[in-house]
C-alpha cells in the first residue's frame, strides 16, 4: 500500500508541477511575443519570465533558501557562474539573482516550439560544437556587460552525469570574458536541484526544498589571461564547497512493484570531485 501511494503522490506531484510551469507562459505568450519583437522592451520581457519562475515556484509548494555572501550592488554588472544540474536551474537563478540578468544557454533552447524563438531574441545561444558560434556568443556577452547587463554562465557546460557530487571540467571563457571586461565573477552554487528535477531523459519530479548559494565575488582588475587557471579552480572549489554529502545521487523512478533483483541502483553516492578542471572554450 505504502509503495502504491507513493507512486500517485510521485504522478499527482508531477502533473502539478508541470500544468504550472505550462500555464503561466501560456497566459502571457502574447504580450511576451509582442515584447520579443523589440529589443528596448526586452528587459520587460525578462521581467515576465523571472515573474513565471517566481510563480512556478511558489506554487509547486518548495521553498528555496537563498543565501547571499556577496556583498556587490545589484547595479553592478557580474559574471555569475554557476553548477548545472537540473532543468530548473534557470527559473531557480531567476528568482535567485536581481537585475536584467542575460543567459548563455545552449542553442537547442532557441529551437523548443513557441518558448525557444523567445529565449533565442532575449537571451543567448550558443552551438558548443561550433567555434564561430562560442565566438559570437562571448562577443555578445561583452557587450551585455558594457551595457551593465549581467551574465550568467555555467561553466561546465552541459549538466553533469553526477550532478551534486561531481562537476565537469569548467571551461575558459567564464573567465577570459570576466578578464576582458573587469568586472567581478560571483560563483553560484544549487547544491540541491537535481532532487528536484533532474537530467533523466524524462519528467521525473520529487518535491524537495531547495538552497541557492551566491558567493562572495572574485574581482578580475588588474588580472590577465594567465590567471585564468587559478581563479577558474578557485571559482570550481568555491562552487563545490557547498555541495552536500547527503544530497549524493538522483531520485529513483517510482514504481508499483520492487526493482528486479541484480538491478543497477540509480545512482552511487561517492564525494565531491576535486579534479582539476581542464582547458576549454565556454559551450554553455
Amino acid at each position: 500500500m505504502d509503495r502504491l501511494l507513493r507512486f500517485i503522490g510521485h504522478r499527482v506531484y508531477t502533473v502539478w508541477t508541470t500544468f504550472w510551469f505550462v500555464l503561466p507562459f501560456v497566459v502571457t505568450y502574447p504580450l511576451q511575443w509582442l515584447l520579443g519583437r523589440r529589443p528596448s522592451l526586452h528587459h520587460h520581457l525578462h521581467t515576465i519570465n523571472r515573474g513565471w519562475s517566481r510563480l512556478s515556484i511558489r506554487m509547486w509548494g518548495m521553498p528555496v533558501e537563498i543565501v547571499r555572501k556577496s556583498s556587490l550592488p545589484a547595479s553592478q554588472p557580474c559574471v555569475y557562474v554557476a553548477n548545472h544540474s537540473s532543468y530548473i536551474d534557470i527559473p531557480v537563478l531567476f528568482k535567485a539573482i536581481p537585475g536584467f540578468l542575460n543567459i548563455i544557454g545552449k542553442s537547442t533552447l532557441a529551437k523548443v516550439p513557441l518558448w525557444g524563438p523567445l529565449f533565442g531574441s532575449v537571451y543567448i545561444t550558443v552551438n558548443r560544437t561550433s567555434a564561430m558560434s562560442r565566438g559570437r556568443a562571448i562577443i555578445q556577452a561583452r557587450q551585455s556587460l558594457e551595457a551593465g547587463r549581467s551574465v550568467v554562465i555555467f561553466p561546465e557546460g552541459t549538466i553533469s552525469q553526477k550532478p551534486g557530487e561531481e562537476m565537469l571540467p569548467f571551461k575558459d571563457g567564464a573567465f577570459q570574458l570576466a578578464i576582458a571586461a573587469g568586472v567581478p565573477i560571483i560563483p553560484v552554487s544549487m547544491p540541491l536541484n537535481h532532487l528536484f528535477m533532474p537530467d533523466v531523459g524524462g519528467i521525473r519530479v520529487r518535491y524537495t526544498p531547495l538552497e541557492v548559494v551566491i558567493h562572495e565575488p572574485i574581482f578580475t582588475q588588474g588580472l590577465t589571461s594567465a590567471d585564468v587557471p587559478r581563479i577558474r579552480e578557485q571559482a570550481f572549489r568555491i562552487i563545490a564547497s557547498a555541495f552536500r554529502p547527503e544530497a549524493a545521487g538522483i531520485p529513483a523512478p517510482s514504481r508499483l512493484r520492487p526493482a528486479r533483483s541484480g538491478a543497477a541502483p540509480a545512482s552511487s553516492p561517492v564525494s565531491v570531485s576535486s579534479a582539476n578542471p581542464e582547458l576549454g572554450l565556454p559551450t554553455s
